[in-house]
């Protein structure tokens, strides 16, 4: 909509830019004399309205951006190739009004945030609790949580404050429900025994994988978070990126809800490190993409403010993630160590059978840690020996007590349990 006496003005900037134009006289109102309408290329639609601004079509200027499926004049093409260098070279961005619109329309309405929030950490509890990878998936497909996320760093940039806090209000919400219904939902299932007596998660593979997170979570958390961004950046659809979002998030707060329920304080620590590294984590990977591909304020006076907030939340965030990354670091050097300890005290227990009577077999080994802050200590060892028929085992345990404390430096219990092997 052109403004009273802004009419000339526009039309020479259109004109001075290449751009085809259709300008229509405007009679509801002595506010605006005309309407301009004009497609341009995706990468050209923030620098016209720059140079509109600049001459007289300011933020309270009624401005409509639609996507055109296809346009065909000859001077829409050489606006194409002027632009077309910039879009080889990633510029091919979309506005930043355009990236403010898509961010409101993927944050739905509360209810349905917290509905879909519910029904989505309920369908991932029970898959876990089923060892079901399928159901787990299909939980994440439902999760609404890429809009807040999105908001947050989109609100940084832009220097708009209302959408920042409603981001990160979503996002605290988010979580907390969803660990909420989760954990209702399996205390419930506890309660009236829908799940067998004495079911130990920790036992259940897609449980027991949260339970020691290390540091390529970090890896999942930021590839989602910029994928999340570039797909608003670009116009592409956000939906399969929102379900790589929720892959970082719905599954480990479904099982901080399983640790409430069952009374497992390890899982509920170490899921919940999960989803808190996780959300710090696309939320900085999305706010510096956002910085890094030039989105700011509207007004430049308010990039000095943008600049500032963009650079204190980074630094928060980062600092957040550096402390929970210390724990991180602690799980990934303590499952190195118990990787490594296992292979050696292996290697040692079969070279000391062989050398004991070339019968005996190492048919199993399991190697039991204590502690509480890793890296653990190893304090037991159980190994499982194959002997033929009236083959004994007398000094065995003492001479593999011996061989492993020597490998690996510490005092362990070593236990031995002979399985007679008779072969036909």
């Amino acid at each position: 909509m052109i403004p009273a006496g802004k009419r000339a003005a526009v039309i020479r900037a259109l004109d001075d830019e290449g751009v085809d134009y259709v300008v229509t006289d405007e009679t509801s109102g002595r506010e605006y004399t005309a309407v301009a309408t004009f497609p341009l290329p995706t990468a050209a639609v923030e620098p016209v309205l720059e140079r509109l601004r600049e001459a007289g079509i300011d933020e309270s200027t009624y401005t409509v951006i639609v996507a055109a499926e296809t346009v065909i004049s000859r001077r829409f093409e050489a606006l194409e190739d002027e632009y077309e260098e910039e879009a080889e070279h990633g510029s091919d961005r979309i506005s930043r009004e355009e990236l403010q619109a898509k961010a409101d329309d993927l944050a739905s309405g509360l209810r349905t945030y917290v509905l879909m929030t519910v029904i989505s950490a309920v369908i991932a509890t029970a898959g876990l609790l089923l060892d079901s990878p399928a159901t787990v998936v299909g939980s994440m497909v439902i999760a609404p949580l890429i809009g807040p996320a999105m908001s947050a760093a989109i609100g940084t940039v832009v220097d708009d404050e209302e959408m920042f806090r409603r981001g990160v209000r979503m996002q605290v919400l988010g979580v907390a429900v969803a660990i909420a219904a989760a954990t209702l939902f399996a205390f419930a299932l506890r309660w009236f025994a829908l799940v067998p007596p004495g079911i130990d998660p920790l036992e259940l593979a897609e449980v027991s994988e949260r339970l020691a997170p290390n540091v390529l979570v970090l890896v999942v958390a930021i590839g989602a978070g910029v994928a999340g961004i570039v797909s608003l950046m670009t116009g592409v659809s956000a939906t399969l990126v929102g379900v790589m979002i929720a892959v970082a998030l719905i599954p480990p707060a479904a099982a901080v809800g399983i640790g409430i329920a069952f009374r497992i304080p390890r899982l509920v620590l170490g899921a919940g490190v999960i989803v808190a590294v996780n959300v710090l984590s696309i939320n900085l990977s999305a706010l510096v993409v956002l910085w890094y591909e030039g989105y700011r304020p509207r007004n430049w006076f308010r990039e000095d403010d943008a600049r500032a907030a963009f650079l204190k939340r980074a630094a928060v965030l980062a600092a957040a993630i550096a402390v929970l990354s210390v724990f991180l670091g602690g799980v990934t050097y303590d499952s190195y160590v118990a990787s490594t300890t296992e292979a050696d005290i292996r290697a040692a227990a079969g070279d000391e059978l062989a050398a004991l009577d070339p019968g005996l077999e190492l048919l199993e080994l399991e190697v039991e840690r204590s502690g509480t802050v890793p890296p653990l200590t190893t304090e037991r060892v159980i190994v499982t020996v194959g002997a033929p028929p009236g083959g004994g085992v007398e000094g065995v345990a003492d001479a593999l007590d011996r061989r492993i404390e020597a490998t690996i430096g510490t005092d362990v219990r070593v236990e031995v349990r002979l399985v007679t092997i008779d072969r036909a």
